[in-house]
């Protein structure tokens, strides 16, 4: 998650009085808007609870009222404090700042807390509508959802909630994965449009979780819709004759069967991200990423025509970075208050082991590119949690047992990349995973590429992408 602070607002209390405002974006998009007053409270409660030592440094109060000039240092200097909080394994999932940041979203957008009515699709359109109050974080809506479709409480921790825009050509853009700092209610109300809908889908790369959940019904008949709607929205690279065998197994209604079958297929349990941009193997190549095998899969359009596919492993990724910025408007001026995707320009950027000794870096330019983020990190905590000999399931029972959805360890283990507000490189920050991947690494960062892996060499040969085409770039 992006979180950056890009105006301020002068605004009246309910006494006429006048305040400066911050407004917090979460990848580009105003989550909520808050005061100096609210920032240095919970900057407190998060020392009282944690101790000086933890705490990131908090922009002083100041005697006098403050210049435009001050007002805007001030600006920048809380943006560092949200940024470093949350970047932090431990104050940026916790309950102090999670909890505030749902009040100042809820306060925000000026919901009531009410028993209301929300529908949550499933991957193959079906909605499911349940009960619930506007106040409700993420994780008691998830909850209700499974409550709602009988699924054992073991299995929840298999599944996520994702915000989608469905999109003209009936296709849809994952936005993002909904987080614990969010109201479901409040997140989607504030958006004022009806092409966004909240999704219920996996949430696990590793295909050997598949068992845990096909042996429940209700986990198979999820698992199966999810499976069927990747197929056919071409996911999932399927050819004639597998085609004709999962129509087959469909007949029969034998679910497990066709998810077996689907498992063998090219890019099941992938996530395909909107074409964009990228600068590899040359600039401003246009380019379909896919998120899944614990790799970023690039099917590339070359500035020559020619296409061209591979892979990047993300145990062979040193380390990562997002960073955002303001761009131009139309009429050639920046335009900070909007909080349209047109006006920020967000950057994925990895720095990859090519070949032994030659690392380089590879960016993305995509408004996706924080969910392309997120992606690698839950493979990588994904990796960790295999690695020490856990399991998603015991990793969620024991989060159930202590009586709240907190980070795992694993997760603590190995930190979020740093998400920049500026792509100025004197500033750039990088979470190197080199020393925490080796360990789990398939191949290890020093062995040499392997024919799935990108190098410069790779795409020297023609690589057709079976199932798209150059339109769809």
């Amino acid at each position: 998650m992006h979180f950056s602070i890009p105006e301020t607002e002068v605004r009246s209390d309910e006494n006429g009085s006048t305040y400066v405002a911050y407004n917090i974006h979460v990848n580009g998009v105003l989550h909520c808007r808050v005061r100096y007053s609210q920032l240095l409270g919970l900057h407190e409660q998060i020392k009282k609870e944690y101790g000086n030592n933890v705490v990131p440094a908090f922009p002083p109060k100041k005697i006098f009222t403050l210049t435009p000039a001050e007002v805007d240092q001030r600006r920048e200097q809380l943006e560092k404090y949200m940024q470093a909080v949350r970047q932090d394994p431990i104050l940026g999932s916790s309950e102090v700042f999670n909890s505030f940041l749902r009040k100042a979203q809820q306060e925000t957008q000026q919901i009531p807390t009410e028993e209301v009515q929300l529908e949550i699709y499933l991957s193959n359109g079906q909605k499911v509508k349940v009960n619930i109050l506007t106040s409700d974080q993420t994780e008691d809506v998830l909850e209700a959802v499974a409550s709602k479709l009988d699924l054992p409480d073991e299995l929840v921790g298999y599944f996520s909630l994702f915000l989608v825009q469905e999109r003209g050509d009936g296709g849809c853009t994952y936005v993002r994965k909904l987080q614990e700092f969010e109201l479901p209610y409040v997140s989607i109300t504030s958006l004022h449009s009806p092409d966004y809908r909240i999704v219920l889908r996996k949430s696990y790369w590793d295909t050997a979780y598949d068992s845990d959940v096909m042996d429940d019904r209700v986990g198979l008949n999820l698992l199966y819709a999810q499976t069927v709607s990747d197929i056919e929205r071409g996911w999932i690279l399927v050819n004639k004759e597998q085609h004709r065998q999962l129509k087959s197994l469909q007949e029969k209604g034998s679910k497990k069967e066709f998810i077996r079958l689907a498992q063998t297929l090219k890019y099941y349990g992938y996530i395909k991200f909107d074409p964009c941009i990228t600068d590899f193997p040359e600039k401003g190549c246009h380019v379909i990423v896919g998120a899944g095998n614990n790799e970023l899969n690039f099917h590339v359009k070359l500035p020559s025509e020619q296409m061209k596919e591979g892979s990047f492993k993300v145990t062979r990724m040193r380390c990562w970075r997002v960073t955002s910025s303001q761009v131009p408007v139309a009429n050639g001026t920046a335009n900070p208050s909007s909080s349209s995707k047109c006006d920020v320009k967000l950057e994925l950027a990895f720095e990859y082991l090519m070949s032994k000794d030659r690392l380089q870096w590879v960016t993305i330019t995509s408004p996706q590119a924080i969910m392309m983020s997120i992606c690698l990190q839950s493979m990588v905590d994904e990796l960790m949690v295999k690695k020490s000999g856990g399991s998603i399931k015991k990793q969620m029972q024991k989060k159930r047992l202590n009586g709240s959805f907190q980070r795992s360890d694993s997760q603590q283990a190995v930190k979020s990349p740093p998400l920049l507000d500026s792509p100025d490189p004197s500033r750039e920050q990088v979470v190197k995973l080199s020393t925490k991947l080796s360990s789990v690494s398939l191949r290890g960062l020093s062995s040499s590429n392997s024919a799935s892996d990108i190098s410069g060499n790779d795409f020297h040969g023609n690589y057709a992408f079976e199932g798209i085409g150059d339109d769809d770039l």
